[in-house]
């Protein structure tokens, strides 16, 4: 009798077992087409490659992250459902799949395999992640048991992404006899996760003396970006095949199963850089919220200003230039040279382009409130009405013919405020929202490396809203270089101002940035979502109270 969790002795390993990493783009809520796309990639996986196993990401079945459809009553009910779809197909290969099932009463995430037509095991999550954007532990419970399983003859164990991160999950698998994990994981894309991912499996393969088959999920999910980057590490942590990012697909892995499950090295992937990395996760976010959302085409206001640039850049590359369409909405402050730059782009691109200037509009609302604003000095109230009547454009055209309104305002200007509310951050998506300023610069480049599409001039001279004459936006605000590196160590690292300070900035800088930001939550509360790549974006990430008596300082 075999000790429960324990693989008998007796069990002999194949000599060879091929394992395919299914990394693929799964729609959130639909179950049925989910389930379908899992049947069709075990087949092809059969078909094209004689898989003797294919592992799928974490919660395939429902998508990652289902939220609070976790607490929909029929959801057990179309879980159900798909899985006797899957038992029913009867695939050739045994399939690992990710799904929400509920046991005694509770909710875990839980990984399934199915062979020959029967579910032979299930694992559920031991450590349901509650930080950053996760939010685990308000749907499931945590598992408590390793579980290891003989498939195709060679025991393996199971494990759900968090529990690779964590201590106890890895080792008690190991421990159980297990020659191969494989780990289940919709672990959203960050500058430098791959490095942080590599790492980890590394240490954990070594210090287990386990190979780990680690297969992600990859595509969009409102402001989550899911890169891939499944890999193989074998039992002494040595990185033996990595898929690429951003790419979806069937990656083929044989083992050699004696008294280690040893997988039969690739070639490395080449090494992306940090921007062409950051510009493939804001194609994908753009890409996969207007298609999965059913938006037909985008609009977005062409400034002739480097952001909306690159916007427009990144737009066209996720959806094509046919359904993408720039407008310029030029002012008596707007400069001859953001005319002409905007023109040129949108000409290269070979986007619908339009010239709708808010001159006569601006003068009509100046009318009307000549007689409120009589004995006052014009400010921000007239700049901000500027924005408005473009955000009104914008939105029109995004009414009449059913296009999303991409918004470009930065990291940076969001961080401290400047952006307009009803104005410049009307819209439905923000690409550029966990961007800082710096990065902009650097994406941009990177981009005309590709292909030169945003105008020199464009990139080179000093950003300006051009909401006032000779208005330049460091002429309030430190260099962006300053800037971004305050609200890196405020907003991402969480530092005291004067944490801040004692790391070397000007105290005028830091209390009047930190201090912007804190007053400003309350725009950024009411701001579209977009794309999140650093460690801690706007939005699920970071969670302050708009009303509060916080003081900046210690």
């Amino acid at each position: 009798m075999t000790a429960p969790g324990k693989v008998s002795e007796d069990a002999t390993p194949v000599k060879k077992l091929r394992v395919v990493m299914a990394q693929l783009d799964f729609l959130v809520g639909d179950i049925p087409g989910n389930t379908e796309r899992v049947i069709q990639a075990a087949r092809e996986a059969w078909q094209e490659h004689q898989a003797d196993i294919v592992v799928f990401p974490e919660l395939c079945l429902t998508g990652y992250p289902p939220e609070d459809l976790l607490l929909r009553p029929s959801l057990g009910i179309r879980v159900s459902d798909a899985l006797e779809q899957l038992k029913q197909a009867k695939l050739e290969p045994a399939i690992v799949v990710g799904a929400p099932v509920r046991s005694g009463g509770l909710l875990f995430n839980a990984a399934l395999v199915i062979e020959g037509g029967v579910l032979v095991g299930k694992y559920f999550k031991r450590c349901p992640p509650n930080y950053q954007v996760f939010d685990e532990k308000r749907y499931f419970a945590a598992g408590r048991n390793a579980k290891v399983l003989n498939i195709k003859g060679v025991p393996v164990g199971l494990t759900v992404c968090e529990d690779i991160w964590a201590d106890g999950p890895v080792e008690d698998a190991a421990a159980a006899g297990a020659q191969l994990i494989l780990n289940l994981n919709a672990s959203p894309y960050d500058i430098d996760k791959q490095a942080r991912r590599k790492a980890l499996l590394e240490r954990k393969a070594a210090n287990n003396n386990v190979s780990i088959v680690y297969v992600n999920l990859m595509g969009g999910q409102d402001e989550l970006v899911f890169d891939g980057g499944s890999m193989v590490v074998d039992h002494s942590g040595t990185l033996a095949a990595e898929v690429p990012q951003f790419k979806e697909g069937l990656f083929p892995v044989e083992f050699l199963c004696e008294h280690h499950c040893q997988p039969v090295s690739q070639l490395p992937c080449p090494e992306p850089s940090l921007e062409a990395n950051v510009y493939n996760a804001l194609v994908i976010g753009v890409r996969d919220y207007v298609n999965k959302n059913g938006f037909k085409s985008v609009v977005l206001g062409l400034s002739g200003g480097i952001d909306s640039a690159l916007t427009l850049a990144i737009a066209v590359d996720a959806l094509g230039k046919e359904r993408v369409r720039a407008v310029m909405m030029p002012f008596r402050y707007t400069s001859s040279a953001s005319l002409e730059d905007a023109e040129a782009q949108a000409t290269t691109m070979g986007v619908q382009y339009d010239v709708f200037s808010i001159e006569p509009m601006y003068d009509v609302f100046m009318k009307t409130l000549e007689a409120p604003f009589e004995g006052t000095q014009p400010d921000t109230t007239e700049e901000n009405l500027q924005a408005r009547l473009r955000g009104v454009l914008l939105m029109s055209l995004s009414n009449k013919f059913g296009s999303l309104v991409l918004t470009t305002g930065n990291k940076s200007e969001l961080a401290v405020g400047y952006s307009t509310l009803y104005g410049d951050m009307a819209g439905g998506f923000d690409v550029l929202k966990d961007v800082p300023k710096t990065l902009v610069f650097r994406l941009s480049r990177y981009r005309n490396t590709v292909a030169p599409v945003i105008p020199e001039r464009v990139i080179t001279r000093p950003p300006s809203a051009e909401l006032a004459p000779d208005q330049k936006d460091e002429d309030s605000l430190p260099d962006y270089d300053t800037l971004d590196a305050i609200l890196h160590l405020y907003v991402e690292r969480d530092y005291s101002a004067e944490a801040i300070v004692a790391e070397g900035y000007e105290r005028a800088d830091v209390e009047r940035v930190t201090r912007l930001v804190d007053i400003n939550e309350y725009k950024r509360r009411q701001a579209p979502i977009g794309v999140r790549i650093t460690e801690r974006g706007f939005g699920k990430d970071r969670r302050y109270p708009i009303t509060n008596g916080w003081k900046i300082g210690k």
